[in-house]
């Protein structure tokens, strides 16, 4: 990609860097960061998406989110690999498997993850979807890593209200940070309920996929004549318009996947954007808000 001027670089770290969202710890976590579904996956791409990954950094967007299940490790070790000296710089975020989230085996899975990662804590843990192993077990097993300094904290993804209520009904379930949901201009369920109900608990939302994940729905809303139009007034891409959106919520958190520098920089713009009154209307009206309850949209990764 084109070499980029170190003052934009500065501002856009700058621009980033003041978005920030509160965790009920009292710790806060940067608003945007970087997904790494995919990556690590083909050795071809690998230095690219290394490069990709740490200029996002280096533009402000220090979380990076990942987990054992993408490439079965393979993007942790690539992860690792993009954060090698830097890794003070960065908010770390990794996901456990649902069967290995028992009291024992989590302990097991998360050493994998930081031997993987080459570090020796991550900031946020989350348990990747609700699986059948107790929750009552996992709770435990987060907080005996939260207490041996393994883990910063921890939260849950893929989890619905229902699934919610049963977790801050146990005890220390109330010591959950976040919930990781697919989330999106084009797929807005959880405004129905769970986003209302965890902003009454004051649980923040990570929005994976939050520049939607292909296919003919990302199709339709980049074509959109709203979302074009839009993106004309503010002179930028559709896809920033897009991630705009997602960051206009103070407590949701979005994760844009990039595998290359270019893209990497064009999410990191986004932060800079200010959508007004107007143009919120007019994304509303095209992709309106829930007015009845629908399944929990999921992509699991």
């Amino acid at each position: 990609m084109t070499n980029i001027d170190e003052n934009i670089k500065a501002s856009l770290r700058i621009a980033n860097a003041n978005r920030m969202v509160a965790l009920p710890d009292g710790s806060i976590m940067p608003q945007m960061g970087q997904g790494t579904w995919y990556l690590g996956e083909d050795p071809a791409k690998r230095q690219e998406e290394i490069e990709a990954l740490r200029l996002g950094v280096e533009l402000g967007m220090t979380l990076i989110d990942t987990a054992e299940m993408y490439g079965d490790g393979k993007s942790e070790r690539l992860v690792g690999e993009a954060i090698k000296g830097i890794r003070d710089q960065v908010y770390l975020v990794s996901k456990v498997y649902p069967h290995r989230a028992s009291r024992n085996e989590i302990l097991a899975a998360c050493a994998e993850s930081l031997r993987r990662l080459d570090t020796d804590h991550l900031d946020l843990y989350l348990l990747h979807w609700r699986g059948n192993v107790p929750l009552s077990q996992t709770i435990a097993g987060m907080e005996q890593l939260k207490a041996e300094g393994k883990i910063g904290r921890w939260g849950v993804s893929n989890f619905d209200i229902h699934d919610m209520q049963d977790l801050l009904s146990m005890e220390h379930g109330n010591q959950c940070q976040v919930n990781q949901v697919l989330y999106h201009l084009g797929s807005r369920g959880i405004e129905f309920d769970l986003l209302k109900w965890q902003r009454e608990h004051n649980i923040p939302t990570m929005a994976y996929s939050p520049l939607a994940q292909g296919g003919r729905l990302r199709e339709q809303l980049l074509e959109s004549e709203e979302v074009q139009s839009i993106a004309k007034k503010h002179g930028v891409e559709a896809l920033q318009i897009i991630l705009a959106w997602c960051l206009i919520h103070p407590d949701v958190v979005a994760i844009p996947r990039s595998s290359n520098p270019d893209h990497t920089y064009l999410n990191a713009q986004a932060a800079t954007i200010r959508l007004d009154d107007e143009d919120l209307k007019r994304l509303d009206a095209r992709f309106p808000a829930p007015t009845f309850k629908t399944a929990l949209d999921t992509i699991q990764g």
